[in-house]
C-alpha cells in the first residue's frame, strides 16, 4: 500500500538540485511561489479548523479537537493529500485514502458545485462510525481541480451503546449506522433523505445539527480560499503545489529511511483481550524489511480479528506505519500522501489490524493501530541505538458512561475521565512529556469545569504518579493519576487494554515505564465522601476493572498478582458516590538509568515523580532529606551516591 501518484522524484533528482526551469515545469510556479502557497494552503486548513472549534456545540470535537480539515488534488492526479491541519494523526493518515474511495464509488462524474459527500464506513476510509467524512469537490471552469474535506467525530452514531465507546460489541451492526458514499448536501441544499437516516439513528441530533451547519459553512470557507490562490497564482501552480508538497514528503521519508541499516527486525506488542472473555491475547507482529531507501512494514501472523470491536482496519494500520515511521526517523516530515512513498504495508486479510465485515468490528481501533506503533518501536529501537524512543502509554483506557439526573434528564460522558491522557517516553533530547497522547493522537485535554459542568461527576484527583516513569539518563514521562466521583447512578464502560505488558518500552538502554490498573471505590450507605489515599492499603475495598494485581491486597503486583479482565462485566453499573480511578502507564526511560544527572534525580525527588527509595534503586542516588515537609532541604549524599552506582 502506497502513495498513488507517480513519483516525480527520484533518488539521483532531488528537488533542490533541479534548475529553476525543470522546478517551474515541474510544479507550476518558481520555488518561492511554491514556498509562499504551500503556507497558503496550510493557513487553509487552519483556518477552517479554528472557525470549527469556535462553533462546535459536541464536546468531543469542541474540548477533545477530534476533527481533522485536509485539501486533496483531483483525480487526475490520483488525490493526493497534499495539505492537513494540526489535528489527529488518526484522521489525517486515513482521509487521503476515505476521499479517494468515497470519491471514486460515487462517480466524479456525479458530483456537482456545491455538493457535499460524505462516508463513514471504516472499511471504506478506515476509523469508526462515529468519524463521518465530509468531502466538497472545488470546481474550476467546470472540472475539478481539488476537494477540500472535513473528518469529525460524531457524539453518537446510534448502536447498542450510547457514544459507541465499549469494547463489547459483537459485529458491524452493533456499532452503529454505516453510511456509505452519499450527498449530505446537492448543491448547497440539504438532501432530506440523508438528514433523516442519519437523525433517525443518532441520541444527540440536537448537537450533531448545529456541527453540520458548521462543517458545512467551513467547507465552504475552504472552497472559496482555494479558489482565491487559484485566481492570484494560477491554476498550475496551485495543482503543481499539490505535487510538491507530497514530493517533499516523500524525499524527507526516503532520506529518512535510508539512515537505517539494510536488514530484518522483527518486533511485536500485545492487546490484553477482547470485550468477549479473557481466553484470547491479541499480538501485532511486525517484521520490517529495509533495502536502500525503502521499508517494508509485514504485518504477518499478527493475531486474527478480535470477537468484538477492538479491531482496526488496514487503512489505519498503514497511518500507524507512517506515524511510528514519521517519530522515529524524522519526525520533521510533513503528513502528506508522500509520507508513504517509500513504504509498503503487507498484511493477511482478516487479522486484528486488517478486519473485515460483519464480524470483525471496529470500534476501538486506535488501541489495535497503536499497537502497530508499539511494534515498529520495538523492532527499530535496537537498531536505532541513540536515535531510539521510549514507548508511550499504550492505551487510551477509554471511559464511556451515562445515565440519568435526579430530574430525569439524560447524560453522557466520553473520553473524559479514563486515562485518556498519560506519558510519553524519553529521547536523547530529554525526559518524556507526562501529560499529552497516544503517539497516533493529536488532541486536547477537556478543562475539568468543562466536564463537570456537563456531567454529573467531580474530579477529585489528576496528578503524576510517584516512581512510574521509566527509569533512563532520561526518565520517561510519569503514568498520569486519576479519581473521578459520579454523583448519580451511572452505566460505565470501561476499556483499558494493555496493563499485562509494559507499553511504555525503553530505548537505548532505558527501562520501561510500569504498567497502570483501573478499579471502582464503591462507597457504604450513609457514609460520607472521602478523598482515597494512595498508600497500597487503600485498594483492599476497591472492585478491580483491569490491572495485575495482588489477589488479596488488589494493589499493583506485576510479578506475582492476577490479571484481572477490564470486561469481566459488559457494562460496570455503579451506585451514586461510585469513585473510579484510573492510573495509565507509564513512559519509557532512555538511556542507563545511572548515568543520569544526580542533580536531575534530586529535581524529580524533590518534585515526587521520584521517590527517595526510587532514587537509589533506580538511579544509584542516595538523597537525604523530607520530600513533603522541606522539599528545599533535599541534598545528595555524593560518597553513598557514587559507592551505590560503583556497585
Amino acid at each position: 500500500m502506497t502513495d498513488t501518484i507517480e513519483p516525480a522524484v527520484r533518488q539521483a533528482d532531488r528537488i533542490r538540485d533541479l534548475s529553476d526551469d525543470d522546478f517551474a515545469a515541474r510544479y507550476g510556479s518558481d520555488r518561492f511561489t511554491a514556498s509562499v502557497l504551500r503556507n497558503r494552503l496550510d493557513y487553509i486548513v487552519e483556518h477552517m479548523s479554528t472557525g470549527f472549534m469556535r462553533e462546535a456545540f459536541s464536546p468531543i470535537i469542541r474540548d477533545w479537537y477530534d476533527f481533522a480539515c485536509t485539501i486533496s488534488g483531483p483525480p487526475e492526479q490520483g488525490y493526493p493529500m497534499a495539505v492537513v491541519s494540526n489535528s489527529l494523526m488518526v484522521f489525517l493518515g486515513t482521509m487521503g485514502d476515505a476521499v479517494r474511495n468515497t470519491v471514486v464509488e460515487y462517480g466524479p462524474e456525479n458530483l456537482r458545485p456545491g455538493d457535499v459527500l460524505i462516508c463513514n464506513d471504516p472499511y471504506r476510509g478506515g476509523r469508526h462510525v462515529n468519524d463521518v467524512a465530509f468531502i466538497r469537490p472545488v470546481f474550476h471552469e467546470g472540472r475539478i481541480v481539488a476537494f477540500v474535506n472535513m473528518c469529525a467525530h460524531q457524539l453518537d452514531m446510534g448502536g447498542t451503546v450510547p457514544g459507541g465507546f465499549s469494547a463489547t460489541k459483537r459485529n458491524v451492526y452493533e456499532n452503529g449506522l454505516v453510511i456509505p458514499p452519499m450527498l449530505l448536501w446537492s448543491q448547497d441544499r440539504p438532501v432530506r433523505g440523508t438528514f433523516s437516516l442519519i437523525f433517525d439513528n443518532t441520541r444527540w441530533g440536537s448537537m450533531l445539527l448545529p456541527d453540520f451547519k458548521s462543517m458545512l459553512h467551513q467547507l465552504k470557507l475552504g472552497e472559496q480560499l482555494v479558489h482565491s490562490n487559484i485566481e492570484r497564482y494560477g491554476l498550475d501552480a496551485f495543482l503543481g503545489n499539490l505535487t510538491y508538497s507530497c514530493d517533499t514528503s516523500a524525499e524527507r521519508m526516503r532520506d529518512a529511511i535510508a539512515q537505517v541499516p539494510d536488514g530484518d527486525y522483527p518486533g511485536s506488542a500485545l492487546v490484553d483481550a477482547d470485550g468477549l472473555d479473557d481466553t484470547e491475547e491479541y499480538r501485532v507482529h511486525v517484521t520490517l524489511r529495509k533495502r536502500g531507501t525503502e521499508i517494508e512494514v509485514d504485518l504477518s501472523g499478527t493475531t486474527g480479528q478480535a470477537r468484538t470491536c477492538i479491531n482496526c482496519g488496514v487503512l489505519d494500520t498503514k497511518t500507524a506505519a507512517g506515524v511510528a515511521l514519521t517519530m522515529l526517523l524524522d519526525p520533521t516530515v510533513r503528513f502528506t500522501s508522500g509520507t508513504w512513498r517509500n513504504i509498503d504495508v503487507v498484511t493477511p486479510a482478516g487479522s486484528f489490524v486488517s478486519s473485515l465485515p460483519p464480524d470483525g468490528g471496529i470500534m476501538m481501533f486506535w488501541e489495535a493501530s497503536g499497537a502497530v506503533v508499539s511494534a515498529i518501536f520495538d523492532a527499530l529501537n535496537p537498531v536505532l541505538g541513540e536515535r531510539g524512543v521510549a514507548g508511550d502509554y499504550g492505551s487510551t483506557n477509554t471511559h464511556n458512561a451515562s445515565g440519568t439526573r435526579d430530574d430525569g434528564t439524560f447524560w453522557t460522558s466520553a473520553t473524559q475521565c479514563g486515562g485518556e491522557h498519560g506519558p510519553w517516553g524519553a529521547t536523547r533530547h530529554g525526559d518524556g512529556d507526562s501529560y499529552t497522547v497516544l503517539f497516533p493522537l493529536n488532541n486536547l485535554d477537556p478543562a475539568t469545569e468543562t466536564i463537570e459542568h456537563e456531567s454529573p461527576v467531580v474530579l477529585l484527583r489528576k496528578e503524576h504518579a510517584i516512581d512510574s516513569g521509566g527509569p533512563g539518563a532520561f526518565r520517561g514521562g510519569a503514568a498520569n493519576l486519576k479519581d473521578t466521583l459520579w454523583l448519580t447512578a451511572a452505566e460505565q464502560y470501561l476499556s483499558p487494554f494493555r496493563t499485562k505488558e509494559p507499553s511504555g518500552v525503553g530505548a537505548n538502554g532505558g527501562r520501561p515505564g510500569p504498567n497502570g490498573a483501573m478499579w471502582l471505590f464503591p462507597q457504604a450507605d450513609g457514609a460520607g465522601t472521602t478523598m482515597l489515599g494512595t498508600e497500597p492499603e487503600v485498594y483492599r475495598d476497591s472492585v478491580p476493572v483491569a490491572g495485575v494485581l495482588d489477589p488479596e491486597a488488589k494493589h499493583l503486583d506485576p510479578e506475582h498478582g492476577r490479571y484481572h479482565y477490564f470486561a469481566s462485566q459488559n457494562v460496570w453499573r455503579t451506585a451514586p458516590n461510585t469513585v473510579l480511578r484510573c492510573l495509565t502507564n507509564g513512559g519509557g526511560g532512555w538511556g542507563d538509568p545511572l548515568t543520569r544527572d544526580p542533580e536531575a534525580v534530586l529535581h524529580d525527588v524533590r518534585n515526587e515523580y521520584v521517590s527517595i527509595e526510587g532514587a537509589a534503586r533506580d538511579y544509584g542516588v542516595v538523597v537525604v532529606g523530607d520530600p513533603h515537609h522541606d522539599p528545599e532541604g533535599l541534598r545528595i549524599d555524593a560518597a553513598a551516591t557514587a559507592q551505590r552506582r560503583a556497585k
